[in-house]
């Protein structure tokens, strides 16, 4: 598994950074760029930690809402990003600093290698990136976490149902090989036995 301490670390040292900035100095370029970026980097880190197993549904669903979020990231002077009033400013202040919290619960359950936590965060940093985003790009459709998680959890059900049938049809595959294969040999022994039956009879 990749050490992702460095990527973590870098990203904790410039977290600090920006949150001396207040609020008025915090540009849609920076709340837009920073965001991403942190969005991104514990996505990627999310990745690393659930790819050699079978993802949960939740883990599914998590990475889902990271990637819809993250969909078509609008540059800074896009036509449809706008300067947003002092009450969404504020909002989107708040989501900046609940994202930062967040990835601090990440960055700690990263180290404990628990998914379970890192799924919750990351599901929490996705919610506050969006927020930012929303603040920014009012006319972005942006899906909520449960959205997409009714979607994914049927997915995953279909998907564990057609691996469960599967396993089902080796099984019993196996067992019915195993029987022929039971058969021929008892077939066999008791033809060898017959025959030697056979040659000691003719000795005799």
């Amino acid at each position: 598994m990749c050490d992702m301490s460095d990527d973590m670390s870098n990203m904790k040292n410039s977290s600090r950074d920006y949150a001396k900035k207040n609020v008025s100095a915090r540009t849609a370029q920076d709340m837009l760029r920073i965001a991403s970026e942190r969005l991104s980097t514990v996505r990627y880190v999310f990745i690393v930690h659930i790819e050699s197993g079978i993802p949960s549904a939740a883990s599914r669903a998590a990475l889902e809402y990271a990637d819809a979020v993250l969909i078509g990231w609008p540059d800074s002077d896009a036509s449809d990003v706008v300067k947003p009033n002092h009450s969404e400013a504020e909002k989107a202040e708040d989501a900046f600093k609940s994202m930062e919290k967040h990835m601090g619960t990440f960055r700690a359950a990263e180290k404990r290698n628990d998914v379970k936590e890192m799924t919750d965060s990351i599901i929490a940093v996705c919610g506050a990136v969006a927020a930012v985003r929303k603040a920014y790009q009012p006319g972005f459709p942006l899906p909520t976490f449960a959205e997409i998680s009714r979607v994914v959890q049927a997915e995953w059900s279909e998907d564990m149902d057609r691996i469960a049938s599967e396993s089902d049809r080796m099984v019993n595959s196996d067992d019915e090989t195993g029987l022929v294969n039971a058969e021929m040999y008892i077939e066999s022994e008791s033809q060898n036995g017959s025959q030697s039956g056979a040659q000691a009879g003719s000795q005799s």
